[in-house]
């Protein structure tokens, strides 16, 4: 068999076994979406234990927030943030880049600091959260508060509430942390004003004065 002839039967057999991959790609779509209910993600959420699946109507649910029982009505998709926000009025979580990235949205949950944007509120019922506002009113924190107004940590103030809120899961964890362990511990939170140097002092200067309860 000549060169020519040979090629001519190879591009044939390419073209062959291309038409029938895009003809079983074409009926594997079609099955998609004659058959939704056979989807790979519900058939494993069949078959996972425990597992509850959820609607898109609202449920009533519970949280603890700064050590009161708040109860309300949200759909499943609801972040922590915006349950927080629009359903219990505790503003002092700040909705900033909305991605995790900036840390304005930070809380407590059961003395951890987590950012609120992307956790689901229904994720956390039976948890402890605290909010800014819970730092606050709680007296074993009164320390830091005020060492962050007598460093004037803040500029603007938007970013605080969160910096604030992980100095305080900071402290409760790394009673006397070194500089290096303040500016580790604070890396995930963005200041725009640029206060950082004042925030660090202030976070030092507590921990030295006895940190918080």
């Amino acid at each position: 068999m000549h060169d020519d002839e040979q090629s001519d039967v190879q591009q044939a057999a390419f073209r062959t076994s291309r038409r029938g991959f895009l003809k079983g790609v074409g009926i594997a779509s079609a099955a998609t979406v004659v058959l939704p209910g056979l989807s790979l993600g519900q058939e494993e959420a069949a078959g996972t234990p425990g597992l509850k699946e959820f609607g898109s109507g609202p449920l009533e649910i519970s949280l603890k927030v700064n050590g009161d029982e708040r109860k309300l009505s949200i759909e499943p998709r609801t972040t922590l943030l915006d349950a927080l926000r629009t359903k219990l009025a505790l503003t002092g979580t700040k909705e900033i880049c909305d991605r995790g990235s900036c840390g304005g949205c930070t809380v407590l949950v059961d003395g951890r600091a987590m950012v609120s944007c992307m956790t689901l509120a229904i994720d956390m019922q039976g948890r402890e959260i605290t909010t800014a506002e819970g730092i606050g009113k709680d007296p074993g924190f009164a320390p830091l508060v005020d060492s962050f107004c007598e460093h004037d940590a803040a500029q603007c103030g938007f970013c605080i509430p969160g910096i604030l809120v992980r100095s305080a899961a900071l402290l409760k964890e790394i009673p006397n942390p070194t500089p290096l362990e303040i500016r580790e511990g604070l890396a995930g939170n963005i200041c725009r004003c640029g206060t950082y140097s004042r925030i660090f002092d202030a976070v030092e200067a507590c921990a030295k004065k006895g940190g918080v309860a």
